[in-house]
């Protein structure tokens, strides 16, 4: 399984000859400026929440490629009304199967707002269990006792958890996540894009190390094997 960084949040998988994409924001974060948007091909977009840095390029994204977006139901009634209609909506302790694999929603503790200031559901966190391993995407939240339900869903051959702080967990709670869900590999998102969230990679990645586990700082447009 290849996943490729796009910065911030965004990411996209390859898994089960199919492309998604996460929370995409990558025209507005001057980090990812050598990122062309327009080259990046989805065959899903899914979106954690509704906040301004996981959702800003999604419909640019989703126009060009018509992938089918994956959210809660308040961002798919949104994104209908800005004539986006290839949605399934989901929300907390729903699963689906779709054509690469089963998808679980999970809870994430964090809040959601579309960019217009309307109301963008239960944020989310997703599992997924395909035929080439099995994942989990925390979406921006909190540490949360529900992780350690987590393993009686899946068992993981890696996750992707926020580490910035301020807004999310930092590096010492995400640490304590990978322990909930039971998974020793960790790809950290959600740090250094803004002043609110920067961190010490190097210590980051230590502090994982002394704690037997394995953060992935991927570099922005870098493609990594999972």
């Amino acid at each position: 399984m290849k996943l490729t960084y796009y910065g911030h949040s965004t990411f996209l998988v390859e898994v089960g000859g199919k492309k998604i994409l996460f929370d995409p924001f990558i025209s507005y974060n001057e980090l990812a400026k050598d990122i062309d948007i327009h080259s990046i091909e989805a065959d899903y977009i899914f979106l954690s929440h509704g906040h301004v840095d996981h959702i800003a390029d999604c419909i640019t994204i989703a126009k060009r490629t018509n992938a089918k977006i994956v959210c809660s139901f308040e961002i798919h009634e949104w994104l209908n009304k800005h004539e986006v209609p290839n949605t399934h909506p989901m929300n907390t302790g729903g699963k689906w199967q779709f054509s690469f694999g089963t998808v679980k929603c999970v809870v994430a503790q964090h809040s959601s707002g579309l960019p217009d200031g309307s109301y963008g559901g239960s944020p989310m966190g997703f599992i997924f269990t395909t035929t080439e391993g099995n994942f989990y995407y925390s979406g921006d939240t909190a540490l949360t006792i529900d992780m350690q339900l987590i393993p009686i869903w899946a068992k993981l051959n890696y996750c992707i958890l926020p580490i910035g702080d301020n807004f999310t967990m930092d590096v010492a709670d995400a640490a304590k996540a990978a322990t909930f869900v039971e998974c020793n590999t960790v790809i950290g998102v959600h740090y250094n894009t803004f002043g609110f969230i920067k961190i010490n990679t190097e210590q980051a990645i230590k502090y994982f190390a002394d704690a037997n586990k394995k953060l992935l700082l991927p570099k922005i447009g870098e493609t990594i094997d999972v």
